[in-house]
């Protein structure tokens, strides 16, 4: 049922669209027929009677043009789709006999009017995407239902790759990627961004507390390992003061490393600075990395060790997606969630993220349309005719078979007045 309701609420889909279209069809239909049946009895009512007059002579000859227009628009209807009572009257059974050419037709139509530039970045305007996705994920239950539907497809995906060719082959994939990759300027660049401004000072201050709480914490471990090391000939008490000048020492340090214009602190950031462009530019350090790179993957003791990272990543993923409280599910859900609420907040990010989904659209759709079109046509040129007449039957049905109805209407007028010019003439 979840899955039924994302695939409703992405795709846009009415529930019940082809039973309405069917009654439609069968209402509109029995309505037509109904009216040509009470259209010819009215006709043979009044034929019958020997003595007729003025009115009745009016009615007659209304029922008779109703009848002639009834059977008219019916022939014209019934042609599109089939042949009428079977019989193989030339140009009837347009669909069934051309739905190739209609497939084609369909196909062009769509490419020339719908899968234009200015078309798509228009449409795409006016809907305001990124508003409407994040206004969906915002609300807990739809984050919730993505989250699922997306676990569902992770374990079968998961499991896939426990084959060892395709295990493989992801690995010798990896492997020539990473090969052809320009690390060294994407770590310099990476590096950059962290060293610039606020981001440096961030990280760089979260790192200095954690390794403060992880001295405190492993203190006494120093004090026994410089206990362990010393002669001994050393007194303990000496040991104890050495350990604690060592403890000292590294929290003086991390404390004037937090001073926002220490002179260490300065001096390790232009340390960073200096090494992030070097590995931009720097012939030599890009040249010691790459070789560095090489080498490492080569190792077979790499390889292992990066396989039995995966192994024991993926067993513990499935493990988790398979418990009911499954956290890998719940974290999802809350960073949808999140996503959708600081997209509802965020004009501007709702504006560049409208940019991007409008420029990918164009980028992917429009040199691919006469291609898209090509796949409609041959879509339909792959439809039984019997497929391709129901469905254009349930679309176009209901308001041909209304037009049998206004056509018996008109037909009846028409024959009303000519009855009466003919009396006036005559």
């Amino acid at each position: 049922m979840n899955d039924h309701r994302i695939e409703a609420a992405m795709s846009g889909e009415t529930p019940g669209l082809e039973d309405a279209q069917r009654r439609a069809l069968r209402r509109n239909k029995l309505r037509a027929t109904a009216l040509l049946l009470a259209a010819a009895s009215v006709f043979i009512v009044t034929s019958a009677l020997h003595e007729a007059g003025f009115w009745v002579l009016l009615v007659r000859a209304t029922a008779e043009a109703a009848v002639v227009g009834a059977l008219a628009d019916w022939f014209a209807v019934t042609a599109v789709f089939r042949r009428p009572l079977g019989l193989p009257i030339p140009h009837t059974a347009i669909v069934p006999r051309h739905k190739d050419r209609i497939g084609e037709g369909l196909g062009a139509f769509v490419t020339r009017n719908f899968l234009t530039s200015a078309l798509l970045a228009t449409k795409l305007q006016s809907i305001d995407p990124a508003r409407h996705l994040a206004a969906w994920l915002a609300e807990p239950e739809n984050a919730a239902l993505v989250a699922e539907r997306i676990t569902l497809v992770l374990p079968p995906v998961i499991r896939s790759l426990e084959d060892d060719e395709i295990r493989e082959f992801a690995a010798r994939a990896l492997g020539d990627q990473l090969r052809s990759t320009d690390l060294s300027t994407a770590l310099g660049k990476t590096l950059a961004v962290v060293t610039a401004g606020l981001p440096f000072d961030t990280v760089f201050d979260r790192t200095l507390d954690a390794l403060q709480k992880l001295l405190d914490r492993e203190a006494g471990a120093i004090y026994d390992i410089v206990a362990e090391r010393a002669a001994w000939w050393v007194p303990k008490a000496i040991d104890r003061r050495l350990a604690k000048a060592i403890v000292d020492g590294m929290s003086e340090l991390l404390a004037e490393l937090r001073e926002p214009g220490s002179e260490r602190r300065l001096m390790f950031r232009g340390r960073l600075e200096t090494l992030a462009q070097d590995l931009v530019h720097s012939a030599a350090h890009r040249e010691r990395l790459e070789s560095l790179k090489h080498q490492l993957l080569e190792q077979p003791d790499v390889k292992i060790w990066l396989a039995a990272i995966w192994d024991a990543l993926r067993n513990a993923v499935i493990d988790d997606l398979a418990t009911p409280a499954s956290r890998t599910r719940e974290a999802l859900a809350r960073a949808l969630l999140s996503l959708g609420r600081a997209l509802s907040a965020d004009a501007a990010m709702r504006s560049r993220l409208d940019a991007a989904i409008e420029d990918a659209a164009i980028k992917i759709i429009v040199p691919w349309r006469n291609e898209i079109g090509r796949f409609i046509s041959d879509v339909v040129r792959g439809w039984e005719a019997r497929t391709v007449v129901d469905r254009l039957e349930l679309a176009l049905g209901p308001d041909l078979h209304y037009i049998r109805i206004t056509g018996t209407l008109v037909g009846a007028c028409v024959g009303c007045l000519l009855f009466l010019v003919s009396q006036l003439l005559g």
